[in-house]
């Protein structure tokens, strides 16, 4: 909060210190300006006008017509393109329809309003070489801004409220915004442009109560200020601490996150053991910096979303939760998984149908490339492996006679069953995966080479125990898997 001595600067001094202090203009730059016609931009722009020598910036102002008022906002686009003439700063002015916009995307009035503006104005930054956005948003924005979303549920990240420097990153360049009023109230703004008799436009929506912002500045807020006339200090306070806590988490979760996590193309990956040690704080924290990376911002990621994944995170193997935008949060034995598709990190390619192997030759199939040689008790033990399987799990060898000449290469079948090596009876294949802890997402790609009769192998795991190499065996099959692009 401002100290009595700096209330008593003039207002153009105090948002000069406040761009200095926050470090918010680049100097021998063009600064692209947001003026929708209201007090508060209309503020910002005339105060901006008179420091751009000061700052060593050139102005450009931009200003867009949602064309949701009809003649109340042709109105606000005459007058922005008046002032502009009278302060000799060059303007883009333009149209777009809000309303089609929300109908394709499906989203709130408000919404698509903002994804409009904000589209537009990264546009107009692009043509003009801007590189930054100035805003005119308010302590008293900043204050809503807060209550939003604390009414909506927010973590700590909401609480923090607005900042002096953000950046917005829409589906194509990311837009650097800044608010250099954020140390000012409304009716400052209000009070400075009727001082230099600016005439600023009324916006008659800001009026209806049909937009929570609007229902937490008219209704909202006047009854908090009745319990605590120092409602809104408290509140800025709050966002203050949050800022401080967040910080804190930030560089915790930086600090962590080669150790925890892992991105594997557009899933991300998170140790098991070492995430389920982390306190709940911190935990929170690397899931929303997670799909933040997957997803570029955290639109539509609420904290219940959050909290949903907390609560499951003790749930067995096989445990999926469908999140906004596409996401899946899926469990497996030792890591979770968070994205689109958690089949994608499967190391085995997508297997239909039957493939008859070469015995001996080589087989090709979609994704492997598979080696049957027939060797002697010698050449194996040259090879130093022993009875079963190698060191290379993707290689196996067998007795010839007891596997047969008409193998096939095939995914998971309902009813299969498999007697793994070293055990008396037969059990059911889906059985022996979960023992073997395969991730179900996994398991309908694992290749199974079979006769007949039976599974021989499970590729990657384990040979059946009734076509295991024995002393007895005169020819012993010997298979490579090896997996191929293409």
């Amino acid at each position: 909060m401002l100290t009595r001595e700096e209330q008593k600067k003039p207002l153009g001094q105090r948002v000069l210190g406040f761009i200095r202090e926050h470090r918010l203009v680049l100097s021998q730059s063009c600064l692209l300006v947001a003026v929708s016609g209201g007090s508060d931009s209309v503020c910002l722009l005339h105060i901006l006008a008179n420091l751009k020598e000061e700052l060593g910036i050139e102005l450009h102002v931009a200003h867009l017509n949602h064309q949701l008022r009809g003649a109340e906002s042709e109105a606000d686009a005459q007058y922005v393109a008046n002032l502009v003439h009278r302060l000799s700063v060059p303007a883009t002015i333009e149209k777009r329809e809000v309303k089609a916009y929300q109908a394709q995307k499906h989203l709130s009035l408000e919404e698509a309003a903002r994804e409009v503006r904000y589209t537009f104005l990264a546009q107009v930054a692009e043509s003009v070489g801007a590189t930054q956005v100035a805003v005119g948003h308010t302590r008293d924005d900043n204050v809503e801004t807060i209550l939003m979303h604390l009414v909506r549920g927010t973590g700590t990240r909401g609480l923090q409220g607005l900042k002096p420097y953000t950046e917005w990153q829409p589906d194509t360049k990311s837009l650097i915004i800044i608010r250099p009023l954020l140390g000012v109230s409304r009716e400052e703004t209000a009070s400075y442009c009727q001082t230099h008799k600016l005439m600023p436009r009324i916006d008659s929506s800001n009026l209806s109560l049909s937009p929570l912002r609007n229902r937490i500045r008219l209704k909202l807020l006047p009854l908090l200020k009745g319990y605590n006339p120092q409602v809104t200090k408290a509140i800025l306070r709050t966002a203050h601490i949050a800022g401080d806590d967040f910080a804190f988490l930030e560089k915790e979760g930086i600090r962590l996150w080669d150790e925890i996590v892992q991105r594997q193309e557009n899933m991300i990956t998170l140790d098991k053991e070492g995430f389920l040690r982390l306190p709940s704080a911190l935990k929170r924290h690397l899931l929303r910096m997670a799909i933040e990376k997957l997803l570029g911002n955290l639109k539509d990621i609420e904290t219940r979303h959050i909290e949903e994944i907390i609560n499951v995170l003790s749930k067995p193997a096989g445990k999926k939760l469908s999140l906004p935008r596409g996401l899946t949060f899926a469990i497996e034995y030792d890591r979770y998984l968070i994205g689109q598709d958690p089949s994608a990190l499967s190391p085995f390619p997508t297997l239909a149908g039957e493939w008859l192997l070469k015995l001996p030759g080589k087989t090709k199939l979609p994704g492997w490339r598979v080696e049957a040689s027939i060797i002697d008790q010698e050449q194996m033990a040259e090879k130093g492996k022993g009875i079963g399987l190698p060191n290379n799990l993707f290689t196996a060898y067998f007795d010839r006679d007891k596997t047969g000449d008409k193998l096939v290469v095939r995914g998971r079948k309902a009813g299969d069953r498999f007697q793994p090596l070293g055990m008396s009876q037969p059990k059911k294949l889906g059985e022996f995966m979960v023992d073997a802890k395969i991730p179900r997402t996994w398991r309908q790609q694992v290749p199974l080479v079979c006769s007949p009769q039976h599974i021989l192998w499970v590729v990657g795991w384990r040979i059946d125990e009734r076509v295991k190499v024995t002393d007895d065996t005169k020819q012993i099959l010997r298979l490579k898997f090896e997996g191929i692009k293409g």
